[in-house]
């Protein structure tokens, strides 16, 4: 294997499980602390899960027959980035009822140590079980908050969503800041709106730059100047350059800030505990994280702009994560052309195609 190539497959595994661990950020901070700071750390990222805890009074998914351990079983965690921030807190659009602008699943299997990831479009059209009818997947949040997002991806990928963890604008923009700014190559010139949603608040030139808080999310949200692939490339290089920044020496002394940051901004209903099983795959050395989408086209529906997924593509990527989740056996229903509406998708959607 010529040393390029090598090199590149040695940075997509580091990059993978960095992705991976950025999902844990704060057991990634207790792992990689100094022996000076490890129980100061320690305790204060406890103290941060444990305020950020809320179990939604949902203690399983309809879907499971009995209560997973993510210690030994199989499991699945829905990650929601959500578009709320000081600003629209104070017009009345809370973390609790606003949209997502990110929505990941990840299913983990633990004898394998690997993880399957998947990010739905946030414009994804979707039945929605908390209203009782067809929109676009971002709203399910707006509508009954992290657990209608969790019903709504169960009807969509007919697997169970055991866990979620929601994010703001705001802990990503105090991550960033509480790491002094992060390096990223900024590869065209572009105007965004910042936190607050002034337009054209953010300018940026093309080039290697440190962007602070504001600028990251600018960096990380834009996508009017190519296209939503793209979009999630940059997000993905803006993961890389925080994981990169928080392991320099330099910022060791800043872990507590970040820890208070994510704590600040942070919902869950893992508790610290199981928070700490997911420790076993970020140290593992056969880690394997793979990225799955799905296939769909562009449409308007009544003058409104919506992602059709691909009702092939969604049974294909059903199949994948129950067998990811151990999840099929000889009772398991097969796809077949009479159940549209078992994943999230109508007949009168379809004609719609």
């Amino acid at each position: 294997m010529e040393r390029k190539n090598y090199r590149k497959m040695i940075d997509r595994k580091k990059l993978k499980k960095r992705v991976l661990i950025f999902l844990v950020l704060p057991l990634f901070l207790l792992g990689t602390s100094t022996v000076v700071y490890a129980t100061y750390l320690y305790k204060q990222a406890q103290s941060a899960v444990n305020k950020s805890y809320d179990d939604l009074n949902r203690n399983q998914s309809d879907i499971r027959d009995q209560m997973v351990d993510p210690a030994t079983d199989d499991v699945s965690i829905l990650f929601l980035g959500v578009d709320s921030s000081d600003s629209r807190e104070s017009q009345g659009m809370t973390s609790d009822n606003s949209r997502t602008d990110a929505m990941v699943l990840a299913t983990l299997n633990n004898e394998k140590k690997s993880v399957n990831l998947v990010s739905i479009p946030r414009d994804t059209l979707t039945y929605i079980p908390e209203v009782g009818y067809e929109d676009k997947i971002a709203h399910a949040h707006a509508f009954g908050g992290p657990q209608a997002s969790m019903e709504t991806v169960e009807s969509l990928l007919d697997v169970p969503v055991d866990y979620y963890v929601r994010m703001n604008f705001n802990a990503f923009i105090d991550v960033v800041n509480s790491l002094d700014g992060v390096s990223i190559d900024v590869p065209f010139e572009f105007f965004e709106q910042d936190s607050s949603d002034k337009k054209d608040a953010i300018h940026l030139l093309p080039g290697m730059q440190t962007l602070d808080g504001e600028e990251a999310l600018a960096f990380a949200r834009t996508r009017y100047y190519d296209n939503d692939i793209e979009r999630g490339k940059r997000q993905v290089e803006l993961i890389e350059a925080i994981m990169d920044k928080s392991t320099s020496a330099t910022s060791i002394n800043k872990y507590s800030s970040v820890i208070q940051a994510v704590g600040q901004n942070l919902k869950t209903n893992l508790t610290f505990d199981e928070m700490k099983s997911f420790i076993s795959y970020a140290v593992s050395s056969d880690l394997s994280v793979e990225n799955l989408s799905f296939q769909g086209e562009d449409t308007s529906i009544d003058g409104i702009y919506y992602y059709q997924p691909d009702i092939t593509e969604i049974w294909s990527l059903q199949e994948t994560l129950k067998n990811h989740l151990g999840l099929n056996d000889t009772d398991s229903t097969s796809p077949s052309t009479d159940n549209e509406n078992d994943v999230g998708i109508s007949q009168s959607t379809q004609n719609d195609w």
